[in-house]
């Protein structure tokens, strides 16, 4: 005798069943990282070599740094690729992350205009040169997002003995957007702006700009990986995101790195430990 209650009990569990391969073949994570890895490039020209190694896609939120710590807090990430030591190590500390991994580094520089208003083009003081803009009012954009970029601008300002935050004025722009966001607006202002290595080389809009500061050790950029803490997250991919930082500080991940160029000029140096801390 048909029994519709059981076909339809059948039905379902066959359908779940069915659907239980797929599911389980869905090798992807999700990377919180920093708007410079994403608007250099860089991660386009790693991540389909990570995918051809691995078989595992990665989808990458492009943010500021502090963005992506807080995503990552949330649980809605399972690795953060970012720029601010600082804040990376407080974050493992505050048992979000499990361990943090140096990746790479490069260097921020000023651009600024060639009218150069501020009378700083060719100099390696940066706090000079910010003294500088400061004292003739020239004109100056901030990423102002809370990112490792913004961070090390708001550090070089207190260096320069500057609270940017009470002593700004029609000058200094706050604009709260990416680094590719940022540059576009010193173009069309002919302002300066702190800006990371990499993301300038890969900037094709340069407009009037030129690097106006470079050189100062203060300016040093260092990048770091995480996996998020499974713990406190069980729906982490843990398996998934510790291949790819395995990947990431191992010989192919860090080549890949270095072998990454534009116009013949490198934008990132690989700097992973050997026993990959």
């Amino acid at each position: 005798m048909f029994n519709r209650g059981s076909f339809v009990v059948l039905t379902v569990a066959w359908a779940i069943l069915s659907c239980a391969p797929s599911l389980a073949q869905d090798k992807s994570i999700v990377v919180a990282s920093t708007t410079s890895t994403q608007d250099s490039g860089l991660f386009g020209h790693i991540l389909p070599l990570f995918k051809e190694k691995t078989g595992i896609d990665v989808r990458v939120i492009a943010q500021g740094t502090g963005q992506a710590l807080d995503t990552a807090r949330r649980g809605d990430t399972d690795v953060v690729f970012v720029h601010a030591k600082p804040q990376e190590e407080k974050f493992v500390a505050d048992g979000y992350g499990v361990r943090r991994h140096d990746v790479m580094y490069n260097d921020f520089v000023l651009i600024g205009p060639n009218s150069d208003p501020a009378g700083i083009a060719g100099t390696k003081d940066i706090v000079a040169a910010l003294t500088a803009i400061k004292a003739k009012q020239a004109p100056f954009v901030s990423r102002g997002d809370r990112s490792g970029t913004h961070q090390a601008e708001l550090a070089l300002w207190r260096d320069a003995g500057v609270d940017i935050a009470e002593n700004n004025g029609p000058w200094y722009r706050e604009i709260g957007q990416g680094m590719g966001a940022a540059l576009n607006t010193a173009s069309a202002m002919n302002a300066y702006v702190l800006a990371d290595r990499g993301t300038w080389i890969a900037f094709k809009s340069r407009g009037d700009l030129a690097i106006a500061v470079e050189g100062d050790n203060r300016l040093f950029n260092q990048y770091g990986i995480i996996l998020v803490n499974p713990e406190k997250f069980p729906h982490v991919k843990k398996e998934y995101g510790q291949a790819f930082i395995d990947w990431i500080v191992s010989r192919d991940g860090q080549k890949a790195i270095a072998d990454y160029t534009i116009g013949g000029q490198q934008l990132f140096s690989p700097d992973a430990r050997a026993d990959g801390s």
